[in-house]
């Protein structure tokens, strides 16, 4: 072992976009591999070293018994835990199946669906061990990431918005896109994008998942006085974060 703290990137089910996040980082990736002894990242190394590890950040929701049991062993041997991403942190776009029947699905899209594993519902990692943070987005966000490795590192507390996009967008100049007459998620989505959609005039799609205690219901009834129907509402909130608790609720009244 070198004796720098040891990093970890470990995959459940997912698109491999926030690891991706992490290989784009370049120069600022070359910064951080010089001070962590990177031990498993299957994306950008062969090496494959044996915990404990100082840091496990984990990509994907849990969507197979196989992935339960791995992110156990996960937990077992990482000192700190870090979910990264809407699937590891809310279930991903995958927990749409939690609305509705897998079995009518996989007998649908699949030729053998008898040949196809898989647990009636996605679920994000915390549902089944203890996290110690969580990165939101689809993808995570660059800086914010950054900020994190660089936080674990110095031993710090990680700085990370617990404000909403409307905030970003005030910081941007931005003007609001609902007061033009186009739905938007901003008012209930946590920040961290930087506001990117709301910015070439489209509503946000809620991608960072929802603030602590967001207003839904009164965004919701903006939405229904913009014109939408209860089936567009319910299409706007089943995207990224569709299983978060806060929108699942709501999800499932409509449903």
């Amino acid at each position: 072992m070198s004796g720098k703290p040891t990093l970890a990137v470990w995959k459940l089910a997912s698109c491999d976009g926030c690891q991706l996040t992490l290989l784009d980082c370049e120069d600022e990736l070359l910064a951080v591999a010089g001070a962590v002894e990177i031990a498993h990242f299957t994306e950008a190394s062969s090496a494959d070293v044996e915990g404990p590890y100082d840091v496990s950040l984990v990509e994907g929701s849990v969507t197979t018994e196989r992935d339960a049991r791995r992110i156990t062993e996960i937990r077992a041997a990482s000192r700190l835990l870090v979910t990264i991403g809407a699937c590891a942190t809310a279930g991903g776009i995958q927990a749409l199946r939690n609305f509705a029947d897998v079995t009518e699905f996989t007998s649908v899209v699949y030729a053998r669906p008898e040949f196809i594993s898989t647990l009636a519902t996605s679920t994000p990692v915390a549902d089944h061990v203890k996290v110690d943070f969580e990165l939101r987005g689809c993808p995570i966000d660059k800086r914010q990431l950054l900020e994190l490795l660089t936080a674990l590192l110095a031993g710090r507390k990680p700085r990370l918005p617990a404000h909403s996009v409307c905030y970003e967008c005030k910081l941007r100049g931005t003007s609001c896109v609902m007061v033009r007459g186009t739905p938007c998620l901003g008012p209930i989505t946590q920040a961290g994008c930087g506001a990117i959609c709301p910015a070439f005039n489209r509503g946000c799609y809620g991608c960072f998942g929802p603030v602590a205690a967001p207003k839904v219901t009164a965004v919701t009834a903006q939405f229904r006085r913009l014109g939408m129907t209860e089936k567009e509402v319910d299409r706007v909130l089943a995207t990224f974060n569709a299983a978060a608790p806060e929108l699942a609720a709501v999800h499932r009244d409509q449903a």
